[in-house]
C-alpha cells in the first residue's frame, strides 16, 4: 500500500498537510510565521489584525493553569496598514498564509480583509468570536451580525476564500455556522477559546488584568470535537478543527469528527515548533494502520451512529 497522502484541498487552498498554525501564536511577523511553516505546518494563520493599531490589555495577559492556558491579550496588533508589509514578505517567500481579521463593524471587516488580501493572503479568517473583547464577542453570538460581516467581506474580496472562526460560548454553534454559510463563507473554524475566569485565592482577585479570558489547551478539546461534529452534520462547507490539539491523536479525533484540517496553538507553548512534524508523522502512521489513503477519507468517519441524530441538513 502506498504511503498515505496528507495533502488537503480546501476552497481556494491546497495544503501539503492538514495541520495549520492557529491564529494568535507566532503570528505578528513574517519571520516567525515563516519559521512555523518551515517547521512543518501545512499553512499558517496570522494573529488577528484590525483596522487600526491596538495596544491590547495590560499585563498579566497569560497564565498557565493545570488544565491549559488562560489568556486575555485584547487583540493587540499593529493594524492592517503596517501588517501588510509582513504579508508581502511572506508572499515573496512562498509561505501559504491565511490572514485573520477582526473589527467592530461589518464595513471595517471588509476594509481590513481587502488590505490583507491585496498584500498577499491566500485566504481570510474572520475572528468574530474573541471571548474577552466586547464588540467582537457579541458579533459571533448573533447570526444576523455574522451574516452581515461575511456578506460585506465577500462583496469586497469575492476572489478570496473566507473562513469564519466560531465561538464555543453560544447556545447553538450550528446556527451561527449556517448564518456564515448563507452569507457565502467558504468554511468555518471551530473553536475559539472558551470564556473562563481564574481567581488568585491569596490576593482574592482575578489572575488576569482583564478579568475574564479565553481558555485553550487540553481542557477544551472535547468541546471542540462536539462543535466540529455539530457543524459537520449541519453545514455543506468544510470545517477546520481547532482547540486542544496537542498531538496526532487529538488531530485524528477532530478529523474523524468532521474536520477537513486542524489548527494548532497552545501545543507550541508546551512542545515547541517540533509539534507540527510530530503530528503529521503520527497521523500518517495512523492512516496507514487504519487503511486511509487520503485525509479526506477520514473526515467524519468517527460519527457512525451519531451523524443521523446530530442535526438536520448538511451532509
Amino acid at each position: 500500500m502506498p504511503e498515505p497522502d496528507l495533502s488537503v484541498e480546501l476552497p481556494g487552498l491546497r495544503l501539503r498537510n492538514p495541520v495549520m498554525l492557529a491564529a494568535g501564536i507566532l503570528g505578528l511577523t513574517a519571520a516567525t510565521l515563516k519559521r512555523a511553516y518551515e517547521a512543518g505546518a501545512g499553512a499558517v494563520v496570522t494573529k488577528s489584525i484590525g483596522p487600526e493599531p491596538r495596544a491590547g490589555f495590560s499585563t498579566p495577559i497569560l497564565v498557565e493553569l493545570e488544565c491549559g492556558l488562560l489568556n486575555a491579550v485584547g487583540l493587540s496588533n499593529p493594524g492592517a496598514e503596517h501588517f501588510a508589509r509582513e504579508l508581502q514578505a511572506l508572499r515573496a517567500e512562498g509561505v501559504p498564509v491565511v490572514a485573520s481579521a477582526f473589527a467592530f463593524r461589518a464595513e471595517d471587516y471588509a476594509r481590513v480583509a481587502a488590505k490583507l488580501a491585496e498584500a498577499g493572503a491566500l485566504a481570510l479568517e474572520l475572528n468574530v468570536s474573541c471571548p474577552h473583547v466586547s464588540g467582537v464577542r457579541e458579533i459571533g453570538s448573533r447570526p444576523e451580525l455574522v451574516e452581515a460581516v461575511v456578506r460585506a467581506v465577500k462583496d469586497e474580496v469575492p476572489d478570496k476564500p473566507v473562513f469564519v472562526k466560531l465561538s464555543p460560548n453560544v447556545a447553538d454553534i450550528a446556527a451561527i455556522g449556517l448564518a456564515a454559510e448563507r452569507a457565502g463563507a467558504d468554511g468555518v473554524v471551530a473553536i475559539n477559546t472558551v470564556r473562563a475566569l481564574a481567581i488568585d485565592v491569596e490576593f482574592r482577585r482575578p489572575v488576569l488584568a482583564a478579568g475574564f479570558g479565553g481558555l485553550s489547551g487540553p481542557a477544551i478539546k472535547p468541546i471542540a470535537v462536539r462543535a466540529v461534529a455539530e457543524l459537520y452534520t449541519a453545514l455543506d462547507v468544510p470545517v477546520i478543527g481547532c482547540g486542544g490539539v496537542m498531538g496526532w491523536r487529538d488531530a485524528a479525533e477532530l478529523i474523524l469528527a468532521g474536520a477537513s484540517a486542524v489548527q494548532v496553538g497552545s501545543a507550541i507553548y508546551y512542545r515547541g515548533l517540533g509539534v507540527f512534524r510530530a503530528i503529521t508523522s503520527g497521523l500518517a502512521a495512523y492512516m496507514e494502520r487504519m487503511g486511509y489513503s487520503r485525509v479526506a477519507d477520514m473526515v467524519g468517519d468517527g460519527l457512525k451512529g451519531l451523524a443521523g441524530r446530530a442535526g438536520e441538513g448538511g451532509r
